[in-house]
């Protein structure tokens, strides 16, 4: 072939091959490569890590090459509102971790199911997590931990029986030091103050007054509610009831009621209790307004004020044993964080009804209970708040 033939066949070719490739772009961006996007770590896998310690970082665990560790990571990603079913079998003391935070911790030997997700921390988002598995006097059994029950369809009952259905670990109190040291303030603002007022304090805190009607109570009920020394007693005790609240109800600051005028984060303990103090120096202090507006609707004035007066004091009364109250639920709650939780909640029911009952006894010396009038009052005044506070604070929770 001569050479123009050679260069018209060449050309023919190129534009040939040019109208194929444009005809069918696709073929073209499916030749392209382009790596795939490293997979949603949405379950459990068989890989593990453990920390180096050398190099501070997380190295892949390879069984055989290293040597047995008490803690495992693992990057999951969870999600408060999907599903992370985990099964695994655990010695006593073997603990999960979601990014450092406790969430489970096994009180005996077994297998155990729970669900990741019901367990995050409401502090953490949803996302990428670094779990970690934790024996302490042990090596965690890793070929166990699978992302589905491992118990059979047809399982005897005694083999159902041992899978325990882990529950959410209630958050201890966090921040323990910052309790404490409200407490050591406590008792040295209390000491300060029956220091400096001897005979008031000893007039008011004489448990023999609850039971007994003498000269020293009569007087105490006829003196002014509102005095320099009451108005420090009801900021004691309203710091009291708030550190107390603080600490068992973590998420008492989630009522839309409250949240709607104030927004402290969890983690803010110490901005949580002085707002809780506000908001129950406000009420003691409030309900002295609310009890003279009933009072003279029901035409019951002069009662209003003994009443007050009853209630003011059984209260700073009852706030003495909040301190120990507290106290005993910070030292017990990392073995019996339910029965001490409900313990607590107890006592200020027992708190609160029995200011309840004491304000009745008194009003019932100088007015007869069977009235049906003066009872109405005492529910309008006394039965219905008790209600309310304690659907909001003991029943809520």
């Amino acid at each position: 072939m001569n050479a123009p033939g050679l260069w018209r066949m060449r050309w023919l070719l190129a534009i040939g091959l040019w109208l194929a490739f444009a005809a069918s772009p696709s073929s073209v961006r499916a030749s392209e490569y382009r790596q795939l996007p490293p997979a949603s770590p949405t379950s459990l896998s068989s890989d593990w890590l453990i920390h180096d310690a050398g190099r501070n970082r997380l190295i892949f665990y390879l069984p055989g090459y290293h040597q047995p560790a008490h803690a495992y990571y693992q990057w999951v990603r969870v999600s408060h509102t999907q599903s992370f079913p985990l099964s695994f079998a655990a010695q006593r003391g073997l603990s999960l971790f979601v990014d450092n935070q406790l969430i489970f911790t096994a009180r005996t030997a077994g297998n155990y199911s729970l669900d990741l997700g019901r367990l995050l921390p409401p502090n953490l988002p949803s996302g990428k997590h670094l779990l970690a598995v934790w024996q302490p006097d042990g090596y965690p059994a890793l070929a166990s931990f699978s992302g589905m029950s491992t118990t059979p369809i047809g399982a005897s009952q005694s083999a159902k029986a041992s899978t325990g259905q882990a529950q959410p670990r209630l958050p201890g109190p966090q921040g323990q030091n910052v309790y404490l040291g409200f407490l050591l303030v406590l008792g040295l603002s209390y000491g300060a103050v029956r220091t400096t007022y001897q005979p008031g304090m000893a007039r008011i805190f004489q448990l023999d007054e609850l039971f007994g009607r003498n000269s020293d109570q009569q007087a105490f009920l006829t003196k002014p509610a509102f005095s320099l020394l009451n108005l420090l007693l009801v900021l004691l005790f309203a710091l009291s009831f708030a550190l107390l609240l603080t600490a068992i109800h973590t998420d008492l600051q989630n009522l839309p009621l409250l949240r709607r005028f104030f927004d402290v984060p969890e983690t803010a303990i110490v901005a949580r209790v002085l707002l809780y103090t506000a908001v129950i120096t406000s009420f003691v202090f409030g309900k002295y307004l609310y009890v003279k507006i009933m009072g003279y609707i029901f035409g019951l004035e002069p009662l209003a004020d003994i009443q007050y007066r009853e209630f003011l004091r059984t209260t700073l009364l009852a706030g003495l044993f909040l301190p120990l109250v507290l106290l005993l639920y910070l030292s017990l709650n990392g073995n019996w964080p339910h029965t001490v939780a409900w313990a607590a909640s107890a006592a200020i029911g027992v708190l609160l009804v029995g200011a309840v009952l004491r304000v009745a006894r008194t009003l019932h010396h100088y007015a007869s209970l069977l009235n049906l009038h003066l009872f109405a009052y005492l529910c309008a005044t006394e039965v219905l708040p008790l209600l309310v506070l304690l659907k909001l604070i003991v029943f809520t929770y």
